[in-house]
C-alpha cells in the first residue's frame, strides 16, 4: 500500500498548479493527510453552465483535481508520475454561489494501480457529486 510522501505537502500542490487548469478553476487544497485530500473552489459566474447553475464539467475538475493530486501524494516510491485510465461522475444536486468542497479518498493504494473516490459537496453541506476514478501508476 502507498503511503503519503512527506515531501508533498499542501504548498507544494499549489506551486504545482500554477498556470494550469486548477489554478484557473480556483482550486485551493485545504487539507492533506494519509489517504485523503480536501479541496474547495469558489463558485462564480465563469464556473456556471448557461443556465445558471455550477457546470458539470466545473464539479468534474474539482474532483478529478483533487482525486489527481490526492494520488501524487501518495504514490510508490519508484513511480514518476500516473495517468487516469478511467472516471465517472454521478450527479445528485448542483449549486449558483458559495464554495463547494470535495474530499477525496483512498480505495485502493497498489503498486501499479489507484482508485480514488470523492464526494463534492455544496456551501450547505449537501453531496452535489460522487466521483470515481482509476489511475494507472507510471514506473
Amino acid at each position: 500500500m502507498s503511503t503519503l510522501r512527506p515531501d508533498f505537502t499542501i504548498e507544494t500542490i499549489h506551486e504545482h498548479q500554477e498556470g494550469t487548469l486548477p489554478e484557473l478553476l480556483g482550486v485551493r487544497v485545504v487539507a492533506l493527510a494519509q489517504g485523503t485530500l480536501t479541496g474547495k473552489l469558489a463558485v462564480r459566474p465563469q464556473l456556471l453552465a448557461p443556465n445558471g447553475f455550477l457546470h458539470a464539467a466545473t464539479v468534474i475538475g474539482l474532483a478529478d483535481t483533487c482525486c489527481g493530486y490526492a494520488c501524487m501524494a501518495h504514490l510508490p516510491e519508484n513511480a514518476r508520475g500516473f495517468t487516469t485510465i478511467e472516471l465517472k461522475s454521478n450527479f445528485l444536486g448542483t449549486c449558483r454561489a458559495g464554495t463547494v468542497r470535495a474530499v477525496a479518498s483512498a480505495v485502493h493504494l497498489g503498486r501499479s494501480t489507484h482508485v480514488w473516490d470523492a464526494s463534492v459537496f455544496d456551501p450547505d453541506g449537501h453531496t452535489i457529486a460522487l466521483f470515481r476514478c482509476t489511475q494507472m501508476i507510471l514506473l
